[in-house]
């Protein structure tokens, strides 16, 4: 199998190509023109948009698979302060990024919010990990059919002692959990209410995202023939695409709830474009193409922070248009790219621009060895 540096060069340009979509989806030039597949679903359903993130953790998980190899998978010692150090520093680094710019006159910590993709990447990470530790392959698929369908059950029962729809956005468990553990006004509001889309509960699915990245790393890395290997994780991804799928005629496909059917529909997806990339790639060579998604791939936390941060400076800063002051991003947009492509295209290449800047940026950081890891 074609390697860079000891790693798997359709797996940098998986995770890659995640990052790369995940910057053009958070950063429209403006989100009143927005093609349909850049927007995440507005409740059911799921979206190009609503792939970025469940693939990022299947990435993780199959990353896992290589990193924890190299302590011959120890459930004590190194690897164990290796994952309560990397929980504890992902989780962190989210609380930051939802508190930059740090000083601010209208400050209001009874308002701030506590939860946020890098913290669920945290938390899915600390229960994925121990997890796995603890488990053979076997177990591991056991323990995950256990989560989904006990979250699934979990909801249903909550919907059926309430009266109510237990999937809705007002109406369902994750939210009533978030309430009583850490407060309405601590949850995301950009929904139409305080909800938020990645909270507690609905971690444990999301866990299982990671575990199914898991057990396909272990495909990956105990097969010689990686041809034959791409054929069963084909297979493998179509069966999980329709039982998820099938299942969400009862259990909804729905990122903000990470519904368990979510996870099988998105993972099945997950497999399936990484089994091509495997055989196009590694087994017959086609790699011209993947240099830009392998140096996506070799920071993304950091790229993750830096383009989250440099979005909030954009909106803070202010410059005067047409007598009006607006914020640097809208200024950016207004006077550069809508000229230029009219609303909707020049919205894309608004972001297609922020994905060119971060790749001068990381090919840089690449070529000069600079990798930032937690």
């Amino acid at each position: 199998m074609t390697k860079i540096n000891n790693r798997f060069i359709a797996l940098d340009t998986f995770r890659g190509a995640t990052i790369a979509l995940m910057i053009i989806v958070n950063n429209p030039g403006t989100w009143s023109y927005v093609y349909a597949p850049l927007r995440h679903a507005q409740w059911h359903g799921c979206t190009l948009t609503d792939l970025v993130f469940p693939f990022f953790l299947f990435s993780i998980g199959i990353s896992m698979r290589f990193s924890f190899d190299k302590y011959d998978i120890c459930k004590y010692g190194p690897l164990f302060n290796k994952i309560i150090f990397r929980t504890i520093t992902i989780f962190i680094i989210g609380l930051l990024l939802n508190a930059f710019p740090f000083i601010r006159q209208d400050w209001d910590w009874s308002s701030f919010r506590i939860l946020g993709v890098l913290q669920r990447i945290a938390l899915a990470y600390f229960l994925a990990s121990f997890i796995v530790l603890r488990s053979d392959v076997k177990s591991l698929v056991k323990i995950s059919f256990i989560l989904l369908i006990g979250y699934w059950i979990l909801l249903m029962a909550y919907g059926w002692f309430s009266g109510q729809d237990p999937y809705a956005l007002r109406t369902n468990l994750v939210l009533v959990a978030d309430r009583f553990i850490l407060g309405e006004s601590h949850l995301y509001g950009g929904t139409g209410i305080q909800f938020d889309p990645e909270g507690l509960l609905s971690t444990i699915p999301s866990a299982v995202t990671i575990i199914i990245g898991f057990l396909v790393g272990t495909m990956i890395k105990t097969t010689d023939d990686h041809e034959d290997n791409s054929q069963k994780m084909v297979v493998l991804g179509a069966l999980l695409i329709i039982f998820g799928w099938l299942w969400g005629f009862v259990f909804p496909i729905n990122k903000q709830l990470w519904t368990s059917s979510y996870v099988l529909y998105t993972g099945g997806i997950g497999i399936t474009i990484l089994a091509g990339m495997i055989w196009l790639i590694d087994v017959k060579r086609v790699n011209w193409w993947t240099k830009p998604f392998v140096i996506f791939g070799s920071n993304s936390i950091f790229i993750y922070a830096l383009s989250s941060i440099w979005a909030k400076i954009l909106l803070k800063i202010s410059f005067e248009l047409d007598g009006k002051m607006t914020s640097g991003y809208s200024y950016l947009y207004k006077t550069i790219f809508q000229p230029l492509a009219g609303n909707i295209n020049g919205s894309l290449f608004f972001a297609l621009f922020h994905v060119l800047i971060f790749l001068f940026i990381l090919t840089w950081m690449y070529r000069k060895n600079i990798f930032i890891k937690i």
